[in-house]
């Protein structure tokens, strides 16, 4: 039984914001902030706050927390450490309860740092106030419905370009991570619509983000950077919960000796061997990733296919090395790569030409057009729709052949399959970009590569067991859990 859901929209869609140490210099923190909240399109009532008064990015300012009219849903502040908790104190006294403070200068500063931390701890208490962060690098929320941007990163995500319920959210112990996240979000179109950068988490934790991020419909997945969790159970029942509806990927930081010892630097945490966190995952119902390339491909896999796929996967491809470079990643990660049904191998047999590969993996040979690639998916869309959970297809370019007939054909069939399709081109592409545009319009994530497409394939498939030993069995039943956190003796 977890907690009741955190309501945390005050953080994600507040009505009212104020930006304390608000400013117009585009390198300053709060004019970061601001800018972001403009480029985010944020429609709700912003109060910028600076001492010198004055129009601010087109809103007039106020000179003081206790100059604000009415009390706003939530303070952004990002103002020098020492001055923080007084400007805590004088938000509480104006009625704000909400607070995201950017700046670091609190437990991972030394023992000053430790004692304001202690401080602004008792000041929340005291005060009933619910802070985010600090030290962090801020929330993005691009929910169409309120966009919301209080960050200093560089650039915001796409946001939700797959349609409803696809959108993903990415929840960070590294606001690096989350900058370098965004970045590849939007130079490989992934429906990336939510970012926090966790910091310190004084009030909330990754679990409290990934609890409420995790209940909203418009959110297809949700995908973590972890190197340290303070209340294990907690995390494990709350993950769980989110995973029985929507996958849960993440990529745990500290799981070898050196990596560990590079985030207890950064986060605190303590090391953990790599067996420790893969039981633990498991036990969470998380879809788990060694790597910052592999969360990407679960990214683009899953914001396209939230609810996972099954194991049974058909490879259609034209080129010999690229398919057997497939079938081997493909049987790494678990996949089925089953015989062709009888009815499907008859009716290619019949039709290719005697050369070409009838089996799993379909060899169409390297001057396969439109005709052939039609006429082997659609055989597999008649004959062979109950054998397989996906089709993977790749397709190699050669000289003698014109790509864009074969695209133009696949994506007509595609917008009818009865089958997921996942497609991977290699090779001197000169129209890559519009022939990715146009297989991504009619449904198809695009890969570079055939081993990336077996992994987003084999990432796809792991999750739907994950999901059904997370509706099956409550946490009281499961083992204790072995990981360490950063309070460990």
């Amino acid at each position: 039984m977890t907690d009741p859901v955190r309501d945390l929209s005050p953080f994600f869609a507040p009505s009212s914001v104020a930006v304390v140490g608000a400013g117009e210099r585009p390198t300053s923190s709060g004019g970061a902030i601001m800018q972001m909240l403009r480029q985010a399109g944020y429609g709700g009532r912003v109060v910028p706050v600076n001492p010198r008064g004055g129009t601010i990015f087109g809103y007039e300012s106020v000179t003081s927390i206790s100059a604000i009219d009415q009390p706003v849903d939530l303070a952004v502040i990002v103002i020098r450490p020492d001055a923080i908790l007084d400007a805590v104190a004088e938000a509480a006294d104006r009625g704000i309860r909400n607070l995201l403070i950017l700046p670091g200068g609190f437990a991972e500063a030394g023992p000053a740092g430790v004692a304001r931390n202690e401080a602004l701890l008792e000041l929340a208490a005291q005060r009933g106030l619910r802070v985010a962060g600090p030290n962090c690098a801020g929330i993005v929320h691009l929910d169409p419905a309120r966009r919301f941007a209080a960050t200093f990163l560089r650039d915001l995500p796409p946001g939700n370009v797959a349609g409803a319920g696809h959108g993903l959210v990415f929840i960070s112990q590294s606001g690096a991570l989350a900058e370098e996240f965004i970045d590849k979000a939007n130079a490989r179109g992934l429906p990336l619509m939510s970012v926090v950068s966790v910091g310190n988490a004084v009030h909330l934790g990754v679990e409290d983000y990934l609890a409420w991020l995790g209940d909203r419909p418009e959110i297809g997945a949700a995908l973590l950077y972890v190197e340290s969790i303070e209340d294990h159970e907690r995390f494990r029942a709350i993950a769980r919960q989110v995973a029985a509806k929507k996958p849960v990927v993440a990529l745990f930081g500290g799981r070898t000796e050196v990596g560990g010892r590079a985030a207890g630097a950064h986060t605190g945490a303590v090391a953990n061997d790599d067996a420790a966190i893969e039981a633990f995952c498991t036990s969470c119902g998380i879809v788990r990733v060694t790597s910052l390339r592999r969360l990407l491909i679960a990214a683009k896999a899953f914001g396209r296919f939230p609810q996972g796929l099954g194991q049974r996967a058909l490879i259609l491809s034209n080129s010999g090395g690229p398919g057997v470079l497939c079938a081997d990643r493909a049987a790494l990660e678990g996949l089925d790569l089953r015989a062709l049904p009888t009815t499907m191998a008859d009716v290619l047999r019949q039709q290719l030409p005697a050369e070409a590969s009838v089996a799993n993996p379909v060899d169409l040979l390297a001057d396969a057009r439109e005709d052939r690639f039609g006429l082997a998916l659609e055989a597999a869309m008649t004959h062979a729709a109950s054998a397989y959970d996906m089709i993977l297809m790749i397709h190699v370019v050669p000289f003698m052949v014109d790509a864009q007939p074969v695209i133009e054909r696949l994506a007509e069939l595609a917008a009818g399959a009865r089958l997921p399709l996942m497609h991977s081109m290699m090779g001197t592409l000169p129209g890559k970009a519009d022939w990715f545009a146009a297989m991504e319009r009619a449904g198809v994530p695009m890969f570079n590569d055939v081993e990336e497409m077996a992994e987003a394939a084999g990432l796809l498939a792991s999750y739907p067991s994950l999901r059904s030993a997370a509706n099956a069995a409550s946490v009281s039943d499961l083992p204790p859990v072995t990981i360490k956190s950063r309070k460990s003796p």
